[in-house]
């Protein structure tokens, strides 16, 4: 075989053949470093728009992302500024276009929300100069902490702009050492009478060569070419003695050899990403090394190809896939904004349908929460359609219950008439009459509405009292309704044993039914001895508690036993493992939200009387399966915690 043709022809394939089989989406083997190079500078390029006079509320709202939801920690402009100037700080290259965008579009969030409080206090309920100070304020940029923002935003720009600069000369001055390689690769070539001597420096150059950086993207391909070229130049003009060549394919077939066993190791790789970037490096490594042996070239060359195939196929598979899901989920939110937009928030009325309406929209949130993102295209249309139908909702709400306040004070009032008669009756002794006057009061008292819970307890106590001290009294003189008490006592003391027949092989379903039956039951039965019928109330009370919370925790306790199966799944994978965390944080965050808002309307409705009032109760209820289940997600994280 010539030595000549053998180097020339080696070289001949690793310029021909390509990398990896082209995909029609993802970027191939050989092609990544362009694009990445590519990507790196239309990413700096367009980091900073914001600072050149760019409206920030519509860059904001123009970029906005379901990022802008984990930074629950920026609730005020000043904290935002507070942040940017610590991204300023910041080496140039940890600087990514997402972080700035972000600052900038919660800023331009914050601002709009400062002027709508603004136009909503100098406006009042006019809703056409409210829109118009709105405008008004919106327009306004020249306040200093735009100024000291948009100053910041510039100062990152100018800081990256200088770094990027930085890099490029970098880049040039790696193009100009490579060049300088090649010169002298080309020159070792026409010495053909040197063989020892200038072999050894021929390699010290190819591995100088691989050593140097990054070169400015346009250049890279054509600059490795003229390598090759010169390279094989080498090989083709010397006269390199056999001993020598040999040696040097043998060293490049046990390289390429090691490089496709990592290749077909790589098969084994679930995560196709890292899979196909580490096929990436394996084919940067293959350029580098040297030619083998003529009668090789074909079949390693065959073989590193068919391996590297089977990742590319599983690349392309997983963009196909991935735009199915995506395609699936935009359908899905796009039901979801259907959905909501279909609700009538005009015609809530009440407290219970206000729940009912907040039930839906924290459904319709968590289904949302179900899909994974839609299309680049669509992804932020559709999260700004559904935020702004449950903006919309909660902005709604939240004027509804300030409406209240003023109902409150009314009944607050028409409860305080009615504690003051209840006062100047409590010392009758008209039994007949007087108890018919209290039991109207009473009545009475049931057809108000709440009041405000500062006041909730105070004023029913008070009315309470009245009402008590009179029927003590008269209870005191007439006596003969003690025995009937007795009995009502003895009757609502057999309920509660009736209780006990609630076992934990009696289905929810019938255990709810008897609850309900001895409830009414419980109703039915008259006045039991003052003294005794707090207490007798709660320990009915504790017991259907007890029953209910342990058909409750027999549920949650199956629940986690099947997540912890799941688990035990992602066991090994901590990739999984992480995104699995990340997603019950985010449900805890959520839960811990919802039991912050029930806690806070609990405040609004607070009410009490003998029958109880089913509104509180039911915010009651609520609350308690909200801690329940904040306790099972951070049980849920503690066991992910001990598997990372």
């Amino acid at each position: 075989m010539d030595k000549q043709d053998s180097v020339a022809e080696e070289s001949e394939k690793i310029v021909a053949q390509p990398a990896t089989e082209e995909v029609s989406e993802p970027e191939t083997a050989l092609s990544h470093s362009e694009k990445q190079s590519e990507n790196e500078t239309e990413s700096d390029d367009s980091i900073l728009t914001v600072a050149d006079g760019e409206d920030p509320e519509a860059a904001a709202e123009e970029e906005m992302t379901e990022v802008e939801e984990e930074q629950p920690e920026l609730n005020t402009i000043k904290q935002v500024i507070e942040a940017a100037r610590a991204l300023e700080a910041c080496d140039a290259s940890e600087i990514s276009r997402e972080a700035v965008a972000s600052l900038r579009q919660r800023y331009a969030l914050l601002r709009k929300a400062e002027s709508e409080q603004t136009a909503s206090e100098a406006a009042g309920d006019n809703e056409a100069e409210k829109e118009a100070v709105v405008t008004s304020q919106t327009e306004l940029v020249d306040n200093e902490e735009d100024k000291e923002f948009k100053q910041i935003l510039n100062s990152i720009k100018e800081k990256k702009a200088e770094y990027l600069a930085k890099l490029e000369a970098e880049r040039l001055a790696n193009l100009d050492r490579k060049n300088a390689i090649i010169a002298e690769i080309i020159q070792l070539a026409e010495d053909t009478d040197n063989v020892n001597r200038t072999f050894p420096r021929y390699r010290e150059l190819q591995d100088e060569f691989n050593a140097i950086g990054d070169v400015p993207a346009p250049d890279e391909t054509s600059v490795w070419k003229r390598f090759q070229d010169a390279r094989e130049q080498f090989s083709d003009n010397l006269k390199i003695n056999k001993e020598l060549r040999d040696y040097d394919f043998k060293k490049n077939l046990e390289q390429k050899e090691l490089i496709i066993s990592e290749t077909v190791k790589l098969h084994e790789e679930t995560d196709i990403i890292t899979a196909f970037k580490r096929l990436q490096e394996l084919h940067g490594k293959w350029r580098e090394i040297g030619p083998v042996a003529k009668e090789l070239r074909d079949e390693i060359w065959g073989r590193f190809k068919d391996a590297s195939l089977e990742i590319n196929k599983r690349y392309q598979a997983h963009f196909e896939e991935r735009k199915a899901r995506e395609a699936e989920n935009e359908a899905g939110k796009t039901a979801i904004c259907e959905r909501v937009e279909a609700y009538d928030f005009s015609t809530l009325k009440s407290f219970s349908a206000w729940d009912k309406m907040t039930e839906n929209i924290k459904q319709a949130q968590e289904d949302w929460k179900k899909f994974g993102y839609a299309s680049r295209k669509m992804n932020n249309v559709l999260f700004n359609r559904f935020r702004a139908t449950c903006d919309t909702f909660f902005a709604m709400k939240a004027a509804y219950f300030k409406s209240v306040k003023d109902e409150l004070a009314q009944n607050l009032a028409k409860k305080m008439a009615l504690i003051e008669k209840a006062e100047a009756l409590k010392d009758s002794t008209d039994w007949r009459k007087t108890t018919d006057e209290m039991v109207a009061l009473q009545k009475e008292w049931k057809t108000i509405g709440a009041v405000a819970k500062k006041h909730s307890d105070t004023i029913w106590q008070r009315f309470q009292a009245a009402c008590d001290y009179f029927f003590e009294q008269k209870k005191a003189v007439t006596g003969n309704i003690r025995q009937t008490e007795q009995a009502n006592l003895q009757a609502k003391r057999d309920l509660i044993k009736q209780l006990d027949a609630i076992t934990d092989e009696m289905p929810k379903n019938e255990a709810q039914a008897l609850i309900a039956d001895l409830q009414e039951r419980w109703k039915s039965i008259g006045h039991v001895p003052f003294r005794e019928k707090d207490k007798v109330y709660e320990a009915f009370r504790n017991r259907i508690n007890e029953i209910r919370d342990k058909y409750d925790l027999a549920v949650r306790r199956e629940r986690m036993e099947h997540y912890e199966n799941s688990v035990a799944n992602m066991d090994g994978d901590d990739s999984k493992l992480s995104r699995e965390r990340e997603r019950q944080m985010r449900l805890l965050e959520t839960r811990r939200a919802e039991l912050r808002t029930y806690e806070n309307n609990l405040g609004f409705l607070t009410a009490k009387s003998k029958s109880g009032n089913s509104l509180v109760k039911e915010f009651e209820r609520k609350i308690e399966r909200l801690k329940a289940d904040i306790v099972s997600l951070e049980e849920k994280i503690k066991l992910l915690d001990s598997k990372l």
